[in-house]
């Protein structure tokens, strides 16, 4: 017989062993170092809402102890219903016939290093883990006494759900009630033998918002022709355990939602129970080949549990030795700030793997939303600003940060999203306009088409079907040119010519040149200007300048994306292509400038016919597009923006997507970058202090996150061309240690104590004469 101080004696010998042989080529002072910022909880959660993030693959888990039940939301990549709302895979609840959890000795640690959380009190060892090459999520429970271990399956979604209240609709592609039933359809959940299945098919009997958004959108006549994620996705699971048995149907309710529950149980009292809860989302045909690649799925995962967990333990200690950021300091801000980078970085890892990009408005860890805003009493599926819609103003602070992470494998879920989608945007083109091009708005759907809410149903007679009437989006089609520049700097960072990627870049562009010159052809003789140059009206400057002339976004945008391109091989090496660049390049206006207080400015267009929200697009020359910063020509320009520009200064802030952090590190200026870092970073309002928001958006909020980590490597290294810059917005009294990545192949290791640089490597070693010490 075995008691729990044995227990915990094999337990360390057997993770030492994993770490050993997992970590050969890494140091036990980096696995400390990832390992200091382990999320510890020495008490239970009072619900979800203080539940801690876990995951693999593209599997996310909100994992809380209530009440001395063990508990966690399953969530995955692509589970897109008929409304495209992002739906939960259900809920687990563990129990022990020993009875709950109990507070004494209680400790919930995110373990970072190996990618899992451990829960145990003085009795009871729970691991819980996520494969990340395999869609299986594991429970592993010991016990000092043998117990019986029940697993309960819970879902909300054991009927059809007839949404009655438009803040619900919020949650789909719908936003608002319609004129027909919006219903969230049943799951099909049922045991089968001594597992629990459970799955969510999309019907075909009913009209979906794919269907939808075409016919409204005036898009039938190619919907043929046309991509289309809905039809037939197919998601969910199987739960089961060795030894255990199906134990009976119950129901409940939990927060706002009540619940049936399917329960597995051991058959005989055990001190070990394993679990496994395998996962599959496609669009199949039928039902059959779904169900067959499930099973295959867990009988494969089953029969290799130990090799799997060894596997996912060194992907994540691979992940922690590609990048970091750690900070020691006087100041407490400074050092959390350096804590949430890490926990932040860790739910970004949890879509590795996913077909779909990382969702902006809480990823893979939404949960009930009573408990972000008490007055939303809806299901845990509830996220506000849709499952399907990606927003590209806010997904784009998502995947900046994983250039200079290293992370370059995970940005192909959001590259593979716009080629899936290129030959629908542009089928827009063709079918409102007759000319070649990918057009994208802003609020885009997955299949490429814009939302139909901000769309609007309601347009005068005349109106272009091809622009979204509405107040904040129309005619906001340069977003796209962000993940265009993404496109281009994986390609400076690691090298690989990706000819898809070049093809979805000069597509957008040839929208923005057939596009144009048509509407300047509309209006007049010309459809250049005297100097040759674009007209760029009417554009828009991100959602705040409406109704533009020359957009400084649009200009910034072409100007970068054109010359990035033009530096290309594949491109210098094509006549043709290299010949339609420089044509396109000759046509693009400079950026307006103004003046305040006598200081020059950069403008947000050389005209606009109002303001309509609050972003800086002045800016947007600085970040993402480069044009100014440090070490470059008319850095004084840009920091007068900063400095004197009445829109600019009223709207600084730290909240959600807000981007100041990163302004003020591009332009060098090291207080404002600190102050806005540390606001940016601090505790979030939920036990998990990554747990941001809602901030404009949802909980917890994935680009305020991002736009955090974008600032916070901006401080410590910036790069213009092959120059590598440094500390350029780095406190001296912020000791740290950083990995970070550079173009041409490049990684920085830095050490930096009392303001200066201690240790320094750069790999390749030839690049270290690149580097400069601001």
């Amino acid at each position: 017989m075995c008691n729990m101080k044995d227990w915990h004696i094999s337990r360390t010998v057997a993770l030492l062993t994993v770490f050993i042989v997992c970590c050969m080529q890494r140091t036990v002072a980096q696995f400390n170092t990832v390992s200091r910022y382990d999320v510890i909880w020495n008490s239970q959660s009072r619900h979800a809402g203080e539940s801690m993030p876990c995951g693999g693959g593209d599997i996310g888990l909100n994992v809380w102890v209530e009440q001395g039940d063990l508990l966690f939301y399953i969530s995955r990549s692509g589970t897109f219903d008929e409304n495209n709302a992002m739906l939960k895979q259900g809920r687990v609840r563990i129990k022990l016939s020993s009875g709950p959890l109990s507070n004494e000795g209680f400790i919930q640690q995110l373990k970072l290093a190996q990618g899992y959380i451990n829960v145990h009190d003085a009795n009871t060892d729970i691991d819980i883990w996520v494969d990340v090459f395999h869609p299986v999520i594991h429970v592993d429970v010991k016990s000092a006494k043998p117990v019986k271990v029940t697993a309960t399956y819970e879902s909300w979604r054991y009927q059809d759900h007839l949404i009655t209240d438009n803040r619900e609709c919020r949650t789909n592609s719908y936003k608002r009630l319609q004129s027909f039933p919006v219903i969230t359809y049943k799951d099909d959940i049922r045991f089968q033998g001594n597992e629990v299945l459970f799955y969510h098919r999309n019907r075909s009997d009913v009209q979906d918002v794919f269907n939808y958004t075409v016919d409204k959108e005036g898009m039938n006549s190619v919907k043929q022709a046309m991509y289309d994620p809905l039809r037939n996705n197919t998601f969910g699971g199987i739960m089961r355990g060795e030894q255990m048995v199906a134990a009976g149907v119950d129901s409940g309710k939990y927060a706002d939602a009540a619940f049936y529950a399917w329960s597995l149980q051991s058959k005989k009292p055990v001190r070990r129970q394993q679990l496994s809860i395998g996962l599959e989302v496609a669009q199949t045909e039928s039902l059959t080949p779904w169900l067959q690649a499930l099973q295959q799925t867990l009988q494969q995962a089953e029969s290799n549990v130990t090799s799997d967990r060894h596997k996912t333990m060194q992907w994540w200690q691979e992940f922690w030795d590609r990048s970091y950021i750690h900070i020691d300091s006087k100041d407490s801000a400074a050092v959390t700030a350096g804590r949430n980078y890490q926990l932040f970085r860790y739910m970004l890892g949890c879509n590795a793997y996913g077909q779909w990009p990382t969702k902006f408005n809480g990823g893979l860890f939404t949960f009930d939303p009573c408990y972000v805003n008490e007055e939303l009493h809806f299901s845990p599926d509830f996220r506000l600003w849709g499952g399907g819609t990606m927003t590209a103003q806010n997904q784009r602070l998502v995947y900046y940060p994983f250039l200079k992470n290293g992370d370059f494998d995970m940005m192909k879920a959001q590259f593979d999203f716009y080629l899936r989608t290129k030959r629908n945007a542009e089928l827009r083109s063709e079918t409102y306009w007759h000319h070649a091009g990918a057009c994208f708005t802003e609020q885009i759907e997955n299949f490429g088409l814009p939302n139909i809410f901000e769309y609007e149903l309601k347009r005068p007679a005349g109106a272009d079907p091809g622009v979204e009437y509405n107040a904040w989006l129309e005619y906001q089609w340069e977003t796209v040119f962000e993940f265009c520049l993404m496109m281009l700097d994986m390609h400076s960072y690691t090298g690989v010519s990706q000819p898809e990627h070049l093809a979805f870049i000069e597509s957008c562009l040839n929208f923005y040149d057939e596009h144009y010159r048509q509407l300047a052809r509309r209006r007049g003789v010309r459809e250049l200007n005297e100097q040759g140059q674009y007209i760029l009206f009417p554009t828009s400057a991100a959602e705040t300048f409406k109704m533009t002339y020359n957009s400084t976004t649009v200009i910034a945008a072409l100007k970068v994306i054109v010359e990035r391109m033009q530096a290309l091989p594949d491109i210098q090496q094509d006549t043709l292509r290299s010949k339609k660049l420089l044509q396109l390049q000759q046509r693009i206006p400079p950026i307006a400038l103004t003046a305040f207080e006598g200081h020059q400015t950069i403008a947000p267009a050389l005209a606009w016919e109002r303001v309509q929200n609050s972003e800086a697009p002045q800016l947007y020359p600085v970040f993402p597009w480069g044009i100014y910063g440090v070490g470059k020509p008319g850095l004084d320009i840009a920091r007068n923006t900063w400095e004197y520009d009445p829109h600019v200064v009223k709207y600084r802030s730290h909240i959600g997507w807000r981007q100041y952090n990163i302004f003020a590190a591009r332009l060098g200026l090291t207080e404002a970058a600190a102050h806005f870092t540390q606001l940016k970073f601090a505790d979030g309002p939920h036990r998990f202090p990554a747990f941001w928001g809602p901030g404009f958006d949802w909980t917890p909020d994935h680009n305020w996150g991002g736009s955090a980590m974008i600032g916070l490597q901006e401080m410590l290294l910036q790069t213009d061309g092959k120059k590598v810059y440094l500390l350029p917005a780095w406190p001296a009294d912020w000791n740290a240690a950083f990995k970070l990545h550079a173009p041409y192949n490049t990684i920085i290791e830095a050490k930096i104590v009392n303001g200066k640089v201690t240790v320094l490597k750069v790999t390749p070693a030839s690049r270290k004469a690149d580097v400069v010490i601001l």
